[in-house]
């Protein structure tokens, strides 16, 4: 695939998309080292990575590989030691933490490996309040999250709390409330971990449903097959630099 433009300007503050034609996601020359005893160890090495709107990157490797590290470099959860984040246009290395705030509010969000829902706050609640967040108010808030659990087949079961609903439907509630965000880049680590292989291969299904009808550019850490049979590419997190598969 030839490399897209990562042309940037940049942010004021708000995040708005300043190169609509970029990639969603460019991970550039990223490093990132930890002190481990009297020596450095080197997690990401020069690492590149580039995701456009609507592809589906699967990212495997062992245990300690730094899987957890580069999904949160790519979702501005910290800063590379070197390197550079863009997101939907906007480069983000020089930023205040604030203003990456911002960027990640409007175009990113995550699926985890556990649901993470508010356990007081029902289906639909759980969408309102990123509604609420992203500062929409009105009947217009209930009734998009009320299509968007919709989207992932939860209409009826929008009234019911955490505790109610069963593994895979707290997944696919918070694949809706990751959607409710309107993401440029959705990160999923390990989304169908937890889930037997029939609710699986629904939740994966669902995240790919989802990436491709909104051009959402989607990177998921997984292993299993669930995730790896939607994939547009499967790399290997090694020796900090992705592989191909």
């Amino acid at each position: 695939m030839t490399s897209p433009s990562t042309t940037t300007q940049p942010l004021a503050d708000h995040a708005t998309v300043d190169a609509p034609n970029s990639a969603a996601l460019v991970v550039s020359r990223a490093r990132v080292s930890y002190p481990d005893g009297p020596d450095i160890r080197v997690v990401l090495d020069d690492l590149e990575l580039s995701v456009e709107p609507g592809e589906i990157v699967v990212i495997s490797g062992e245990s300690g590989a730094g899987k957890s590290t580069l999904l949160t470099v790519a979702g501005l959860l910290r800063r590379p030691d070197e390197g550079e984040v863009t997101i939907a246009g906007i480069a983000t290395s020089e930023m205040s933490e604030r203003q990456r705030t911002a960027v990640r509010r409007e175009h990113l969000a995550f699926v985890y490996q556990s649901a993470n829902l508010l356990p007081s706050l029902t289906a639909v609640e759980q969408l309102e309040l990123v509604g609420h967040i992203r500062k929409e108010r009105g009947t217009a808030v209930r009734e998009r999250a009320l299509a968007t659990l919709a989207s992932v087949d939860l209409t009826d079961r929008a009234n019911q709390l955490p505790s109610q609903l069963s593994g895979g439907e707290r997944q696919r509630v918070g694949i809706a409330r990751a959607l409710m965000a309107s993401p440029s880049v959705l990160i999923a680590d390990e989304p169908t971990a937890s889930l037997d292989p029939e609710r699986a291969a629904i939740v994966a299904g669902l995240l790919a449903d989802a990436a491709r009808t909104h051009r959402i550019a989607t990177i998921v850490v997984a292993h299993d097959t669930a995730a790896l049979v939607h994939a547009d590419r499967h790399l290997r997190l090694e020796g900090g630099r992705l592989r191909p598969m």
